[in-house]
């Protein structure tokens, strides 16, 4: 029975490879079928590793007719109807454009390059001599001409070299004009054109293609595609019974709970405004089942400098963003990427999701553990003077102290993290977050509280912030095979003592029983300086099995 199951396509985008070479194909062409009857021109944005360079090629199999492709799929059936014809296929891929000089004449030339790569491909004769545009114009004209009808153009990351300079405000501008005069060459030849799809990270307006295309349908937030690109927890129950049950049985337990645990690990992805949709990215799905680990797939697959320059440049915290409450005028203001808020930005590339919010305002949040704990690595590693080493070292520290219950260990590592912390920096950031969710503290308290979640959960431990008991709420639980922190955190401001600061912290959480949930747990209070901006002092002790005493 192993030997019999499709093989998992990851990495895998070119829909003819997965369909003959033996892979599984989760089948979404029912999407397909219902845009080409329905209109012309459409946008999809959606953030890397989702599929959406399976599907313009799985469009270009439809439109070519290759019926052998579509055998027990939803899409046979258009195929097989009297009125289809097959069409000729223009795909251009501008994911592959090499944008590493960061020199405008090196990237024209590099997308007339791909232009002439496809026009020869297609075996279109075309002027090697002319502009990159003219070669564009060129080849949907004369491919037309050829195959004596009108053509379908896929064109697939439609912004990638226009986001690798998104924290460039020299080069951006001048990327976007050369663009925008290329891709005018779309709606110039629109009459030899009978369909259009276009996907890219998101839909910036001043590109050309949608200042031009004034009829494209953007169907990136509409509920009826919401699941287009992605993978929803039917799919997979329906679609990988085997790995389900194998990977189950490798971590000895039901496959019920392996989807639960999952969940909450993998899914969460939510495009739609209607927040039907929850969903999977197919990368780390697919890595899971094959590694049957779990590890954070999807930020590893290919994270850019741009977006670590991003989180850079914007002093951003993972913490600001939890339950963060936008308005539905969020996803109607379209602006250049430079310009973009942060917020906008995440949600763009996928680091934030949708989450069910009030009757007024929606909510966004991070859409699961994985990129969660991804995110807040990243932020740590450049909070940590840019130096990943550091970053390792810390991990390993804190992970070493915890399990071996080296209190002294644990507050070193933590104690790097905030000496790195450039606090001027972030200190505008913080006054907003306090004054938006009406937090009870001051700007340092809150700062180090976030940054240290972030770093916690960046290195792969379990956090809980503010676990509430009966008689009051843990600053934080921490977990980490099998071992349970209690921390309780005071600042010491100017003129305050630390350490009578971290006597009343350990107090608290013994009078109030913060611990009492884990019988076993580890407590600490710890007392940040706020002049020296380090935990000077702290206090511990360890709680007994089943007794709820101090040891």
């Amino acid at each position: 029975m192993e030997s019999k199951r499709l093989k998992l396509p990851a990495g895998l985008s070119t829909f003819e490879e997965i369909r003959t070479q033996g892979y599984l194909y989760v089948d979404k062409t029912r999407h397909l079928v219902n845009l080409i009857d329905t209109g012309k021109i459409y946008f999809l944005a959606r953030p890397r590793r989702f599929g959406k360079s399976l599907t313009l090629t799985t469009f270009e199999a439809l439109f070519s007719g290759r019926k052998d492709l579509f055998k027990g799929l939803y899409a046979e059936e258009f195929l097989n109807r009297p009125e289809f014809k097959p069409s000729p296929v223009i795909r251009l891929d501008m994911g592959g454009i090499d944008t590493s000089d960061d020199n405008i004449e090196g990237i024209k030339d590099s997308i007339k390059r791909r232009t002439l790569l496809t026009a020869e491909e297609l075996e279109v004769e075309v002027d090697t001599t002319a502009s990159a545009g003219n070669v564009l114009a060129q080849l949907i004209v004369r491919t037309a001409k050829k195959h004596d009808s009108k053509v379908v153009f896929l064109l697939d990351e439609y912004d990638k070299p226009y986001t690798d300079f998104v924290n460039d405000p020299d080069m951006a501008p001048k990327v976007r004009k050369l663009l925008r005069g290329y891709y005018s060459q779309i709606k110039s030849n629109d009459k030899h054109i009978s369909f259009i799809f276009i996907t890219g990270i998101s839909k910036f307006t001043k590109m050309g293609v949608f200042s031009t295309l004034n009829n494209i349908t953007d169907i990136s937030l509409l509920e009826k595609y919401g699941d287009i690109c992605g993978l929803t927890e039917e799919e997979i129950i329906n679609y990988f019974p085997d790995y389900l049950e194998n990977t189950a049985y490798k971590f000895g337990m039901t496959t019920e709970a392996l989807i639960k645990k999952m969940k909450d690990y993998y899914n969460g992805f939510c495009f739609d405004l209607g927040g039907k949709h929850r969903l999977y990215n197919p990368y780390s799905t697919l890595r899971f089942f094959f590694a049957q680990l779990f590890l954070n797939y999807w930020i590893e697959s290919g994270t850019s400098s741009m977006f670590v320059e991003f989180l850079k440049s914007n002093k951003l915290s993972v913490e600001q963003f939890r339950n963060f409450s936008i308005s539905e005028k969020f996803f109607n203001n379209s602006t250049e990427i430079e310009k973009a808020k942060p917020e906008s930005f995440l949600f763009q590339t996928g680091y934030l999701s949708l989450r069910e919010g009030t009757k007024d305002s929606l909510v966004l949040d991070y859409p699961n553990t994985e990129v969660l704990e991804s995110l807040s690595e990243l932020v740590s590693q450049y909070i940590l003077e840019d130096n990943s080493d550091d970053f390792t070292y810390c991990r390993s520290d804190l992970i070493s102290g915890m399990l071996a219950i080296d209190h002294e260990l644990v507050v070193s590592a933590i104690n790097r993290l905030l000496a790195s912390i450039p606090y001027d920096d972030f200190s505008a950031a913080a006054v907003k977050n306090i004054s938006d969710n009406h937090y009870d503290m001051k700007p340092q308290e809150w700062l180090y509280r976030s940054n240290m979640i972030a770093f916690l959960r960046g290195c792969g431990v379990v956090v809980v912030a503010e676990m509430h008991t009966n008689l009051g709420r843990a600053d934080l639980v921490v977990a980490h095979k099998g071992k349970i922190w209690v921390i309780e955190l005071k600042v010491a401001y100017e003129g305050e003592n630390p350490e009578k600061k971290a006597q009343k912290a350990y107090r608290q959480m013994i009078n109030k029983h913060y611990a009492s949930p884990f019988p076993d747990a580890v407590c600490i209070a710890m007392a940040i300086d706020d002049t020296v901006r380090q935990i000077t002092h702290f206090k511990f002790n360890k709680m007994k099995k089943r007794t709820g005493k101090t040891g």
